[in-house]
């Protein structure tokens, strides 16, 4: 099954991904990075099968007749040449769906808060529905961009241009602000 690109669903090239690990996109030109497991770059073969455990030998633990080919790491639990999965090491597929121990590098993200977005919704979103608000959003929206700027932004690739509007949103709600206090401060100063 070849690995699609994340910005357009175009298969990549595959010969770029073992040889590096990114490859460019033949269709949109975006850059992807890929992790993937080394047997996806094998070249296709005949389904790996289990021998069968003779009398005396080691079985695998969730395949009882089929030979044990090594233990896990983890657990100790014989696994045969289905279940082993070389993860700087060999580990049963139990320890690395629990995320057992060192096995829990395997568990990666699948969901990131989109921070940029908040920090762009907030002002606008009180601009357009209730903007006496924006006293307080307009420099929570500046200071939540600037202090959230380096955190990652989402699994597929993007760009801080939500950062860059809301700090320019926030800075002008907060400068409108300060400019409506000080002309009417002066206008009042100005009558005693």
């Amino acid at each position: 099954m070849p690995i699609a690109c994340a910005r357009c669903n175009a298969p990549l090239p595959v010969w770029e991904l073992a040889a590096a690990g990114h490859a460019g996109c033949t269709s949109c030109g975006s850059r992807n990075t890929v992790s993937a497991f080394p047997a996806l770059f094998a070249p296709t073969q005949a389904p790996a099968r289990a021998e069968v455990a003779l009398d005396g030998e080691a079985a695998c633990f969730d395949h009882p007749g089929k030979r044990a080919v090594a233990a896990c790491q983890q657990c100790g639990r014989f696994v045969c040449q289905l279940c082993a999965v070389e993860f700087g090491g060999i580990w049963c597929p139990t320890c690395v769906a629990a995320g057992a121990g060192p096995a829990k590098a395997a568990n990666l993200d699948t969901e990131r808060t989109l921070y940029d977005s908040i920090a762009l919704l907030v002002p606008v979103a009180t601009l357009l529905v209730f903007w006496p608000i924006t006293t307080i959003t307009g420099p929570g929206a500046l200071v939540f961009a600037l202090a959230r700027w380096k955190r990652p932004l989402s699994l597929v690739r993007r760009t801080r241009w939500r950062f860059i509007a809301a700090i320019l949103i926030g800075f002008g709600e907060t400068i409108g602000w300060i400019w409506v206090v000080v002309y009417y401060l002066t206008r009042f100063m100005a009558r005693q």
